[in-house]
């Protein structure tokens, strides 16, 4: 079997598509396709861009051509419905890019309640995150706030580590004040969106309600996003032939 058909093969068996951190994964296990390469990995993002069987969907999600018209509505939305909810479909995507980040890189994750029936590559959030209410590291009134952040991770102690807000269309000054409110416990905080809105996101943090987050605040783009869910995979997939924990 040639490798551009070991990946159409694994596509196919996932529904016709799939983010490259899957294919990454999956495709080097399809039985009769030798990868004699010392750079799989970038054989297989070089086979994706092939426009004879493959097209981009968003950043890090790729679809067969032949399944173009059968794919899931929130996977490629088709239809006038399916187009409104384009925004929500793209919003509850990219948080679980984080969730699955997250649960490879071995932290617990939760998403708010809200958000955990929304989409996500056939099936909701609410089936990938290992939380399904955030721990009671702190008072009431602080874990309430924090139950509202887009993605959180959290380490085995059970205290937040990395924090994440996907600003799709919503005001970054919004997630800003949700970090000020969470800014006394030992974590990161990420502002996700298109990289269109960097600008915007340095402007707003930038003020002096600010200052104590400053540097702690960093900006990501969707791209940088699917970039690191990639490699993520990859690294897992290397370091699981040598049995080696990854937090």
């Amino acid at each position: 079997m040639k490798q551009y058909e070991a990946v159409i093969k694994t596509m196919e068996a996932n529904g016709g598509y799939a983010t490259l951190g899957f294919l990454n994964q999956e495709v080097f296990k399809v039985a009769n396709c030798e990868w004699k390469t010392r750079t799989p990995f970038a054989s297989v993002r070089r086979i994706v861009q092939d426009e004879r069987y493959f097209f981009k969907i968003r950043p890090g999600l790729w679809a067969l051509k032949s399944y173009k018209d059968r794919l899931p509505q929130d996977i490629l939305p088709t239809t006038p419905q399916a187009r409104k909810a384009q925004i929500e479909y793209n919003h509850s995507y990219y948080q679980g890019l984080l969730v699955e980040m997250g649960n490879l890189k071995k932290f617990d994750t939760f998403v708010p309640n809200q958000d955990k029936n929304k989409p996500f590559l056939g099936k909701k959030l609410c089936d990938i995150v290992t939380l399904t209410k955030v721990y009671s590291f702190c008072y009431d009134s602080i874990l309430k706030r924090a139950g509202t952040v887009d993605v959180l991770w959290f380490n085995r102690r059970k205290m937040p580590s990395k924090i994440f807000e996907v600003e799709h269309t919503t005001d970054i000054q919004n997630s800003l004040l949700k970090f000020v409110d969470l800014q006394d416990f030992f974590v990161d905080f990420f502002i996700v969106a298109d990289s269109k809105r960097k600008y915007e996101f340095e402007n707003k943090l930038s003020y002096g309600a600010f200052v104590d987050i400053k540097s702690r605040t960093k900006f990501m783009s969707y791209n940088d996003l699917s970039e690191l869910h990639t490699k993520t995979f990859q690294t897992i997939s290397i370091e699981s032939q040598y049995n080696l924990d990854s937090q």
